[in-house]
């Protein structure tokens, strides 16, 4: 099969390779899926799951890529509650092998049945993207209605779906991000917006969560604007400065079956809308990801036509 590897992590995705290799296996209940459409984070070659196994081991080289939709094509052994044929859309784990070739192998319990009306290049964009927004905003943010949310990055593949859950949920939303983003971040539901590079942060007053994807000096001075009993939640590693009176969480985003479907019934009915910029082919990946200018929204790639 048609795969991208990466040996080097030092070259990045500059050292990313299509090439061929065997079609994957499936373990001990497992399904090996047949892939039409994979998402990919730039962060992925910054992980060490992305380079070694669970006790360190080298298991270059190896294929990134850890979202998907596609077509279950076999069982392993034990495996239940999914079928040969079956559409199905999910995260798969940090230490295999990913999505970015043509079949993957992956745990059943990591993936949801796609309905036939949703896209699978939809599909692929939401797993990462969509559990990250609602396990940061619902388990452990514990959002409710009637409070008031930061979203940093609010045009973004993760931001602009922080954006809508929480605009759904009953909060207010003061969505953050760069001058040329403003507009998106408004249709995306946000009722204001912050220019990170002119306005200041801290003239936005206190608030009940706020949801950091960017860290560094933004999330320090974020840290400050959380009101009591509030949290700052961060999928960037632990915060360098903790609310004077709430929590501050960083997390690391799982696959959820139920989230999933709770997700995509919510992309079905017009609630949610998924935010794609660039499709591209297997055959195109490498030079999607070696991109040479800002892209909006999610890159996805389309394994099969």
């Amino acid at each position: 099969m048609k795969a991208i590897v990466v040996t080097d992590q030092a070259e990045g995705t500059a050292g990313m390779k299509l090439v061929e290799r065997p079609e994957p296996q499936a373990a001990i209940n497992d399904v090996v899926v047949q892939v039409h459409a994979s998402g990919f984070v730039g962060t992925e070659l910054t992980w060490p799951s992305t380079w070694t196994d669970r006790l360190d081991r080298d298991r270059t080289p190896s294929i990134p890529g850890h979202e998907l939709a596609g077509v279950v094509t076999a069982l392993g052994y034990g495996t239940t509650g999914l079928s040969v044929g079956q559409i199905v859309f999910g995260l798969t784990d940090w230490y295999r092998d990913g999505t970015l070739a043509e079949f993957v192998a992956v745990e059943a319990r990591n993936l949801a049945p796609l309905p036939g009306d949703v896209d699978f290049t939809v599909g692929a964009s939401l797993p990462i993207s969509g559990l990250t927004a609602w396990q940061g905003l619902f388990e452990h943010g514990r959002l409710r209605a009637g409070q008031s949310v930061i979203a940093h990055g609010a045009a973004g593949a993760v931001g602009s779906i922080v954006t809508q859950l929480a605009r759904e949920a009953g909060a207010y939303v003061i969505g953050t991000g760069r001058a040329a983003d403003r507009q998106a971040v408004l249709d995306f539901g946000a009722q204001e917006f912050v220019d990170l590079e002119n306005d200041a942060l801290e003239d936005v007053g206190g608030v009940d969560l706020v949801f950091d994807l960017i860290g560094g000096d933004i999330g320090k001075r974020s840290a400050r604007l959380v009101r009591a009993g509030g949290t700052l939640v961060s999928i960037v590693g632990p915060s360098e400065a903790r609310p004077a009176d709430g929590l501050a969480v960083d997390f690391v985003v799982e696959s959820d079956r139920v989230q999933l479907g709770e997700i995509v019934q919510r992309v079905r009915d017009g609630r949610l809308r998924t935010n794609i910029g660039t499709v591209s082919t297997l055959d195109d990946a490498v030079a999607a990801f070696n991109r040479t200018k800002r892209r909006k929204g999610k890159t996805i790639i389309r394994v099969r036509p």
